[in-house]
């Protein structure tokens, strides 16, 4: 409840706020937006009616794009069919109807035909229009948040970067991190296929990932994680990934790879990569998976790199060609500085045509 001081009175509420809180009390939220452009769209056609000469007919797609945009799967077919019949009703009460009347009505019932169309997709999530893209952009969000870098001493600096194919805002290029007590656990994860279509998957496998990685030992990771992708029915069930445990307290580290390209040592004291060839099959393919380490220890001065191919592979190229030339440029872009290498490196070099993901750990 407002107060007021001073003795000033409330001001009286306006017939819209009557209207709508008398609209709030009887039914509930989907129904009263139904009604609420129901009512728009009667205004529209008095005033089209009334007011000819200033009001245009283009003046019912108000009412249709912001149907669009609010009302429910259920609601909008109804909706769209109530006003383009409005419009029909309409058009023979102009004073003059000509060629560029009839190009109107039928740009108008177009508009109308794919806002129905685009209803009928809709129905399969259950949600309107707005709805629908905010649920997409929290699961992306939550994706970016399961790779979020957990709190670390400061002898260590982590830092991730994700490109999507084309710019796009799902990819099917994603980290996983996760923390318990001096274990870092980093997983860096290449989909199959490229932008929107592998980013649905990784919607789905993110999540189950940053579960797995939070429960299980990091022997058993890669192996759960293959038996997941094995249950799932997808056309195209794989996906690759590299898995980095690390001691924060001794540096000492374990490597173990799913078919994926394969991680980069670099040693402080001889300012050279080394590349960390750690086997194992991609997941989703084979059941019963095994996957070997690759161990090794990172001392002050040490640095890591993980990555998808979409960093180092092109057509016509082996793609230890595309490592060495990787390796070449963040040794130009990393010296003296870690902090933000990843951006830098991932900006610098790298396919726009695939996903690509990079992480870099260094001890300080």
């Amino acid at each position: 409840m407002t107060a007021y001081r001073e003795g000033r009175a409330a001001p009286a509420p306006s017939l819209g706020q009557r209207f709508e809180s008398a609209l709030q009390g009887v039914l509930p939220r989907d129904s009263r937006m139904l009604a609420l452009l129901v009512a728009l769209v009667a205004i529209v056609a008095v005033l089209i009616w009334q007011l000819t000469d200033y009001v245009p007919l283009t003046a019912m797609v108000v009412p249709l794009v912001l149907a669009n945009l609010v009302l429910g799967p259920r609601q909008l077919p109804w909706f769209v069919v109530l006003t383009l019949l409005t419009l029909a009703v309409l058009v023979p009460q102009q004073p003059v109807v000509n060629k560029r009347t009839a190009i109107t009505v039928v740009i108008i019932f177009g508009l109308g035909f794919i806002i129905l169309l685009a209803s009928f997709r809709r129905s399969r999530l259950g949600v309107a229009g707005l709805q629908g893209e905010s649920m997409l952009v929290d699961l992306r969000d939550r994706i970016l948040r399961q790779g979020g870098i957990p709190e670390l001493p400061d002898e260590w600096y982590v830092g991730s970067e994700l490109r999507s194919a084309g710019g796009t805002p799902f990819a099917g290029d994603f980290v996983v991190t996760a923390r318990h007590g001096h274990r870092l656990d980093l997983v860096v994860v290449d989909v199959s296929g490229k932008g929107e279509g592998a980013g649905t998957r990784a919607l789905l496998l993110s999540g189950a990932l940053g579960g797995l990685l939070g429960a299980m030992a990091p022997e058993d990771f890669l192996e759960s994680a293959n038996d997941f992708l094995m249950r799932q029915d997808w056309e195209e069930g794989f996906a690759s990934a590299v898995h980095l445990s690390l001691d924060l307290h001794s540096g000492e580290f374990e490597i173990r790879s799913a078919g994926h390209p394969p991680a980069a040592l670099r040693v402080a004291g001889t300012g050279r990569w080394q590349v960390l060839e750690a086997e194992g099959p991609v997941l989703g393919l084979i059941e019963m998976a095994t996957y070997e380490p690759v161990v090794g220890t990172m001392r002050s001065g040490d640095a890591l790199l993980l990555y998808t191919d979409g960093m180092v592979e092109t057509p016509h190229r082996d793609i230890m060609l595309g490592v060495d030339k990787m390796l070449g440029k963040a040794e130009q872009l990393l010296r003296g500085q870690f902090d933000g290498g990843a951006k830098r490196i991932i900006e610098s070099i790298g396919s726009r045509n695939d996903d690509r993901a990079l992480l870099l750990v260094h001890r300080r």
